[in-house]
């Protein structure tokens, strides 16, 4: 089963957090989507592996996900090492993605940078022939890379108008009840689960949408120069001039 778009991001709810506008966006226009989860969060302060792993397929099926996989690292031990990426690459010609989005290098938490290089290594050695030779899977072409911008130090390459698609963005993030806020839950509070931190999640993709003109945008950073077929196309639809 091939699939047009894969995330790859580091634990159960990071693909919502960061990347499931698009997500859905794509599966609109007839993509084949796809999330690969790096760990099963094991190491995080609320919630168990077990309940994650329901969360995470109700997130997927409200995500209208053809696939949703769970590589199974060790949550805060994601390392660059041979195992891990072999791993990784079996899953990309597995599913042979033409586009992968993950997570930026620069990021502060170490699985997420971490898995950025992966990405990106994986992603390479996918189209080497004589790399894990012995899995009989054969090469594929490398697939197109994209980054989640996050930080305010990453000038985005391009944003995705998200704007018909927050609601079902946040009710995918919302299935990871464990994670955010419950007035009734007696694990101790993190920053992702204080009362507000959703609202200014969306706060953060309305002020991203406006600097194309649009309610709402993921940004992407792009390290490849970009081969744009029509220019015109490109830079004649609509976008905030005063960005």
């Amino acid at each position: 089963m091939g699939l047009d778009v894969l995330a790859v991001f580091s634990h159960p709810d990071d693909a919502e957090l960061t990347a499931a506008g698009t997500l859905l966006k794509m599966k609109s226009l007839g993509y084949r989507t796809g999330v690969l989860d790096m760990t099963r969060g094991e190491m995080g302060t609320r919630g168990t592996p077990e309940v994650r792993a329901e969360e995470a397929r109700e997130a997927a099926r409200l995500m209208r996900l053809d696939v949703r996989l769970n590589l199974e690292q060790p949550d805060g031990h994601v390392w660059l090492t041979e195992e891990s990426r072999t791993a990784l690459v079996r899953v990309i010609r597995t599913y042979r993605p033409k586009v992968i989005l993950t997570a930026h290098w620069d990021d502060p938490h170490p699985d997420h940078s971490n898995t950025a290089r992966l990405a990106r290594e994986a992603a390479r050695l996918a189209s080497m022939r004589r790399y894990d030779e012995e899995a009989g899977q054969g090469a594929v072409p490398v697939p197109a890379l994209a980054h989640s911008a996050y930080s305010r130090l990453v000038v985005p390459s391009f944003i995705v108008d998200i704007s018909e698609h927050v609601e079902d963005k946040m009710r995918a993030i919302r299935a990871h009840r464990s994670q955010f806020y419950d007035p009734d839950s007696q694990d101790p509070v993190t920053r992702i689960s204080e009362k507000n931190f959703l609202e200014q999640l969306e706060h953060r993709w309305r002020y991203i949408g406006s600097l194309i003109g649009v309610a709402a945008g993921e940004a992407f950073y792009v390290r490849e120069a970009l081969n744009v077929q029509d220019p015109v196309a490109l830079l004649t639809r609509p976008m905030n001039i005063y960005s």
